[in-house]
């Protein structure tokens, strides 16, 4: 037979040979046009100067679209996927409460015949709250417990952090997100989800401040009213809190037939917040307070080692006093899935620190080393990540696409990756996903993790097919223009275009 102009009349040894070649050029012309639909999709006029990144694989690794896959994005929240699930990787135990996490209080002797002072000990629990509908995990708990011991009179009551050291705040973050939830402290000793509760309410008088009130017990700081009533107005209301001062501004606007607004605020120092709560406590219980609320916090110091990354912690300082109660706090694996589900920065800073008690002091160098560890047992390149913080509230933090889904395709072939992906938001469903994908073909069949920063978006996971097919993804939206609040539309489009094709 002789050889044709296309190569393909060749001896039955060859032909074998050119039909691979064949049902693999249509296998890259379809995933070419699949890629090119999703950079179309991507290439929004409203998102014009947006960088994408965007890789989407077949379970057994094939790749279906590649978008810049090797470009470093700031991840956002998607970090904390990788601080989540180093936890299922190397914390025990997740599914049951961890005595040595949960808050206690110490009585420390006094010379003299004075009294005594009551050190209130953080075990690194996030869920220690002093708030009406507590149930369990409650500083009232503790409260009670000194007054079954006998405990009458103290003199100071004091805050105690020093499980973890004193760095409240992740390399990166920004000032401007340290009045809000998302930035407050980090603290071994937490309380409230270390937030302060302000109450706004309208006056009845146009042109005049609104009535601010602290919730019960939050009133640690002054605030600063520049904030005004108007008679037609949509709500816009803010809050201004430099570091080193002692004072929160309140600013903006609030209709005057609006409804009251409860403005959630971060902490400085959550240790004195939960010392101060606790006082309140024992002064309604009838105990006495006789001095003031302290705090003790541990310092960070530089490592030895010129090649380690960054600062670490001394060994935690050994306790004085004795032991007369201590709280059973809610198992890890219920405030992973809080931390993935609705994106709880405070939550995922903690699991940050716990990592880094494994081998270290307890400081985010060391758990970042647990989690570098880590990536290395899931053969993901050193050089396709810098992670500075547990949360992703840093801006230093840099993944590319690829490493991403590599490492989540690592995780469905560990024992706990199906108990961790469980802890992600469902589209459609719940968390951070319950209005996304709702009504499409992917409602209930994706499960990721979201993310949103400063000109940032992100969203990584897994997602089941109409076909029943297992893809991972993972897309990066960097540099949006501030013209455009969010760049989710697009990114959600492009995955469901990927989701018909397959």
């Amino acid at each position: 037979m002789t050889t044709g102009s296309a190569g393909c009349f060749e001896p039955p040894h060859q032909f074998a040979r050119c039909i691979a070649a064949f049902l693999l050029l249509a296998m890259l012309t379809a995933c070419t046009t699949l890629e090119h639909r999703a950079a179309r999709i991507l290439a929004d006029p409203a998102l014009e100067g947006t960088r994408w990144g965007m890789v989407v694989t077949t379970l057994d690794g094939r790749e279906l679209v590649s978008i810049r896959p090797d470009d470093r994005f700031v991840p956002a929240s998607n970090t904390k996927l990788f601080t989540t699930a180093a936890a299922f990787h190397r914390l025990t135990p997740l599914d049951g409460p961890d005595p040595r996490a949960g808050a206690s209080l110490r009585i420390l002797p006094r010379a003299g015949g004075a009294a005594p002072d009551l050190l209130l000990v953080g075990g690194g629990d996030g869920r220690l709250a002093d708030t009406p509908d507590c149930l369990r995990d409650c500083l009232a708990s503790l409260a009670q417990m000194a007054i079954q011991n006998g405990v009458t009179r103290v003199h100071d009551v004091i805050g105690d952090d020093r499980l973890f050291p004193d760095e409240r705040w992740g390399a990166g973050w920004s000032w401007n997100n340290m009045v809000t939830r998302s930035g407050t402290a980090i603290s071994a000793l937490t309380i409230n989800d270390n937030e302060l509760a302000l109450e706004v309410t309208p006056s009845e008088t146009p042109g005049v401040p609104p009535l601010v009130v602290w919730r019960d017990g939050d009133d640690i700081l002054p605030i600063i009213n520049d904030a005004t009533t108007l008679e037609e107005a949509e709500t816009d209301l803010r809050l201004d809190h430099l570091p080193n001062t002692n004072g929160i501004r309140l600013y903006g606007k609030i209709g005057k037939a609006d409804t009251q607004q409860t403005l959630a605020i971060g902490v400085d120092d959550p240790a004195q917040l939960a010392a101060h709560r606790l006082r309140r406590l024992l002064e309604k219980a009838g105990v006495t307070v006789e001095g003031a609320v302290r705090v003790q916090h541990r310092a960070l110091v530089l490592e030895d080692d010129p090649t380690a990354r960054g600062a670490a912690a001394q060994p935690a300082i050994a306790l004085a006093g004795v032991e007369i109660g201590r709280l059973l706090p809610n198992p890890l694996s219920d405030d992973i899935r809080i931390t993935n589900k609705v994106s709880q920065n405070l939550y995922a800073e903690l699991v940050l620190r716990r990592l880094g008690l494994l081998a270290g002091g307890g400081s985010a160098a060391d758990g970042q080393a647990v989690i570098d560890a880590m990536l290395v047992e899931a053969g993901v390149q050193r050089s396709a990540y810098e992670l500075a913080d547990g949360s992703g509230m840093s801006n230093y933090n840099r993944v590319s696409p690829r490493l991403m889904v590599r490492f989540l395709h690592w995780t469905s072939r560990q024992t706990w990756g199906e108990a961790w992906r469980a802890t992600l938001p469902i589209g459609g469903v719940d968390g951070t996903l319950s209005r996304r994908f709702k009504g499409t073909p992917l409602e209930g069949r994706i499960f990721a993790k979201t993310g949103s920063l400063n000109a940032v978006n992100a969203l990584s996971g897994f997602m089941t097919t109409a076909r029943g097919r297992t893809l991972i993804f993972s897309i990066f939206a960097n540099d949006r223009p501030l013209s455009a609040s969010t760049a989710t539309p697009a990114m959600d489009a492009a995955l469901l275009a990927v989701a018909a094709a397959n």
